[in-house]
């Protein structure tokens, strides 16, 4: 077995443009941007974009719809944007199934679409922020977009928005002496997902939490099992809806299970043997490929795994 130079998360990230925020104000540089042939926008229906052909779509500023301009910034000598369309119904009409939302145009961001990948990633993000902060939270007021779609305004009391992250942990856990035979991982899965799915466990940094006790808290609470030692493995960005995903790996200290039955249906520990025997039986199914939860279970594991979600 042998593991990639890199991984499928890592690679969607090699290619990240200059978001020149500096510019999301000049109103006249923006300007000279959109008019240029060279500049490329992604249209977007709230959080969901039209493939064609298999791949995303760009397209040039005089085939864009009315909506919030985003600039998402420069790249390979041209500017790129996304508009947000103000009437998303009417755009999408009779075509529902092909518009897609993020996590279905996932798999189009892999191998040769991999290089516009962040871009996607920012315009999904602030897509869905712009879809949901829809009144002030203070008074409930209107809202307008400025600095190039980053920034909401509340046009009552004057209260300024900005778009949101939330850090959430996902991590493999071990328990058994490391690199035997006997050495497992713990994977979970959801009651929603299909027979067989399972995944790494993740969940959300809370209030006043460090990354390493919400990885401890959040396996508690969904599995009963408990961690001591907490290592950092890597991060992905994740608009579905505003997280950034950060990796860990976890040694278990105890071992029972007890799940939650709210979070999660079930949960079992895999020695390698038999997490590659039930993933190429099709038993247990792994996340897809460009996920940093494929990638936490691979580094795990040595190497790469057949089967993924679909």
């Amino acid at each position: 077995m042998s593991l990639p130079d890199r991984f499928a998360h890592e690679v969607l990230a090699d290619d990240p443009h200059d978001r020149s925020a500096h510019r999301r104000r000049d109103d006249a540089w923006l300007e000279e941007r959109w008019a240029d042939a060279a500049t490329r926008v992604l249209v977007m229906a709230g959080p969901r974009v039209r493939p064609v052909s298999g791949e995303i779509a760009w397209v040039s500023p005089q085939e864009a719809p009315a909506g919030v301009r985003v600039f998402l910034g420069e790249q390979r000598d041209r500017a790129w944007f996304a508009v947000v369309a103000d009437d998303p119904a009417a755009l999408i009409g009779d075509d529902e199934r092909a518009w897609m939302p993020l996590r279905g145009v996932l798999p189009l961001l892999a191998g040769e679409g991999s290089a516009e990948a962040p871009l996607v990633f920012h315009a999904f993000g602030i897509a869905e922020w712009l879809s949901a902060t829809v009144h002030c939270p203070r008074c409930g007021g209107r809202l307008e977009a400025r600095a190039a779609g980053h920034e909401l305004v509340c046009l009552d009391c004057g209260r300024p928005q900005f778009p949101r992250t939330d850090p959430a942990v996902i991590m493999i856990v071990t328990a058994g002496e490391p690199g035997t035979p006997e050495e497992r991982c713990l994977l979970g899965r959801q009651s929603v997902w299909p027979a067989g799915w399972f995944s790494t466990l993740a969940g959300f940094c809370e209030p006043g939490e460090t990354l390493e006790d919400a990885v401890r808290r959040e396996v508690a609470e969904e599995t009963g099992v408990r961690v001591g030692e907490v290592e950092y493995f890597g991060n992905q960005p994740w608009p579905l809806p505003a997280s950034l995903m950060l990796g860990f790996v976890g040694r278990a200290s105890s071992e029972q299970i007890d799940v939650d039955r709210d979070e999660i249906e079930e949960a079992r520990w895999f020695t390698r043997a038999q997490l590659r025997e039930q993933a190429e039986a099709g038993e247990v199914r792994l996340p897809g490929g460009v996920s940093i939860s494929r990638a936490l279970i691979e580094h795990w594991y040595g190497g790469p795994l057949p089967g993924e979600w679909r």
